[in-house]
């Protein structure tokens, strides 16, 4: 049995199994090696949609860095075997400072980038990433960071914006009508988690507060907004505003729809709400489609 000198990291390796690498026969420059992928011929279908998912990268939402986690497609001509994913990450790089600002103007050109590196007609991107925002408390003003999760979707054909998307969803305080109205005290409340997928105008630059205007709408028609900071004043001032306003949750996607159905730069929407019951063992939801 060979021994090695354990002193060593390579003689420790070869210890646990490591091996010399092997003298090859095949090409170890690019330019020589084969790129299947770029293999021309019938393939028999052409494809909608290839590309990568889960990609986390770092984004700008609002100034602000945070993670995105990316899925990108091209489509595939019916007479190419595949796309070189590498150019994915490059079409990325060309438009990255300090983060990918998640935008629909910049993430329009990252995909224009995309379709002229993988020469395809098609491209897509959706993204989703933490949103901060800065949130004062009712009463003492506090200002603290409050968040919600935002996803953008977005795709082109040739230079024609074919989809444009976006996804908000936040946690929102819900206080029960039913059990205010047969209790002789309080009330049982819980966090209901809100969900609007708002498709925009694929047409026209949406307007600059769109987020701010969408989450207003999940918001203020709950019982209760949540804040990162509350003295008792505040508490005093949240808990009496969610006596003043229970809502169930078909009263509350029924009023976010009411709200989001007056903004012309949305064609239409999907909205959830999902309870988070505090003396049931089960979630409560409730789930609205429109579309103008």
């Amino acid at each position: 049995m060979t021994e090695f000198d354990l002193s060593t990291r390579e003689g420790r390796w070869k210890h646990f199994g490591s091996v010399d690498p092997i003298e090859g026969t095949k090409p170890t420059t690019k330019n020589e090696m084969t790129d299947l992928q770029s293999t021309h011929k019938n393939f028999l279908f052409e494809i909608e949609e290839v590309g990568i998912k889960n990609l986390t990268y770092p984004v700008l939402i609002d100034q602000f860095q945070t993670a995105g986690t990316f899925s990108f497609s091209t489509s595939l001509n019916k007479d190419e075997k595949g796309i070189n994913m590498s150019r994915i990450l490059e079409s990325v790089e060309k438009h990255y400072n300090n983060g990918i600002e998640l935008e629909f103007n910049t993430l329009y050109h990252v995909l224009r980038t995309l379709q002229e590196k993988m020469n395809q007609n098609a491209a897509g991107v959706d993204v989703s990433g933490k949103w901060f925002f800065d949130r004062f408390s009712p009463v003492t003003n506090i200002k603290a960071i409050g968040n919600a999760d935002v996803t953008y979707g977005i795709a082109i054909e040739g230079t024609k914006v074919t989809r444009k998307e976006v996804t908000i969803q936040a946690a929102v305080t819900t206080l029960c009508p039913c059990s205010k109205e047969i209790s002789e005290y309080s009330a049982h409340n819980q966090r209901g988690i809100v969900t609007v997928k708002a498709y925009l105008n694929k047409d026209d630059i949406v307007i600059d507060d769109y987020k701010d205007k969408i989450l207003d709408a999940m918001e203020a028609n709950a019982s209760s907004i949540l804040y990162p900071i509350l003295k008792r004043p505040d508490e005093k001032s949240v808990t009496e505003r969610a006596y003043e306003n229970p809502r169930f949750v078909e009263d509350l996607i029924r009023l976010i729809a009411a709200d989001l159905v007056e903004f012309d730069w949305i064609e239409g929407f999907d909205i959830e709400c999902r309870n988070e019951e505090s003396i049931h063992q089960h979630d409560a939801f409730a789930r609205l489609k429109y579309r103008k």
